[in-house]
C-alpha cells in the first residue's frame, strides 16, 4: 500500500478532570506505532462547535477535513450514567458523507468494572446510521483511575496486548473498506 492509512483518535468528552484523556493519549501513541498508519488526536473539547444549532450547518472545517481524509476512526468514549456523552453525539452529527464506508473502533472508559460497555452498546446504532462500519473488537478500560498514574502513564501492560488485537482488526477493516471505496461501485 503506497498511501498510509489515516486513523484519527477522537476523544469524546469535554469534561474537566476526564480520565479518558489518558486513554486517548495512550491509544493515539499505540496507533502511531503501526507501520503504514498515521494518526491525530482530535479532542472534541478543542473544537469550536456551537451548541445552539446542530448537524451539518455547524460543521467545523478542520474536523470535517480530517473525517473526509480518514480511513478509519477510533472513538474513545467514557461511560457517564450508563450512556455516552451528549457532546460526542453533537460533534459526530456535524458530518455525514465524510463517514460513509469507513471503519470505526470504540474504546470504552469507565470508573467501574465494565469498561464502558454500556456506552459502546448505545453508540453502535449511531455508528451504523452515520455510515460507519464497526469492528467486532472493542477497547475496554475498566477502573480507569487504577489503570494510569496521575501523569497518565499506563500501569497495567495487559492493555497493550488487548489494544493490539483491536488495532489489527481495525487496520484490516480500514484496508478492505478503502479498497471498496476506491474500486467497487455501488451501481
Amino acid at each position: 500500500m503506497d498511501r498510509k492509512l489515516f486513523i484519527p483518535v477522537i476523544l469524546g468528552t469535554t469534561r474537566k478532570g476526564r480520565m479518558s484523556e489518558h486513554v486517548a493519549r495512550f491509544v493515539t501513541a499505540e496507533v502511531a506505532k503501526r507501520d503504514g498508519v498515521e494518526t491525530q488526536l482530535i479532542d472534541i473539547r478543542e473544537l469550536p462547535i456551537p451548541t445552539d444549532d446542530a448537524g451539518e450547518s455547524i460543521k467545523y472545517p478542520a474536523f470535517s477535513e480530517a473525517a473526509m481524509r480518514a480511513d478509519a476512526f477510533v472513538i474513545v468514549c467514557p461511560e457517564y450514567n450508563h450512556g455516552y456523552p451528549g457532546m460526542l453525539k453533537h460533534v459526530l452529527d456535524t458530518n455525514l458523507k465524510e463517514y460513509i464506508h469507513k471503519a470505526v473502533g470504540i474504546v470504552g472508559v469507565s470508573a467501574g468494572p465494565f469498561g464502558g460497555v454500556r456506552a459502546i452498546q448505545d453508540l453502535l446504532p449511531v455508528m451504523r446510521e452515520l455510515g460507519l462500519v464497526t469492528i467486532f473488537w472493542d477497547g475496554n478500560f475498566a477502573a480507569v483511575q487504577k489503570a494510569f498514574d496521575e501523569s497518565g502513564n499506563l500501569l497495567d501492560q495487559a492493555y497493550v496486548r488487548r489494544l493490539d488485537k483491536f488495532m489489527k482488526e481495525l487496520i484490516w477493516m480500514a484496508k478492505v473498506l478503502r479498497h471498496g471505496r476506491e474500486n467497487i461501485s455501488l451501481e
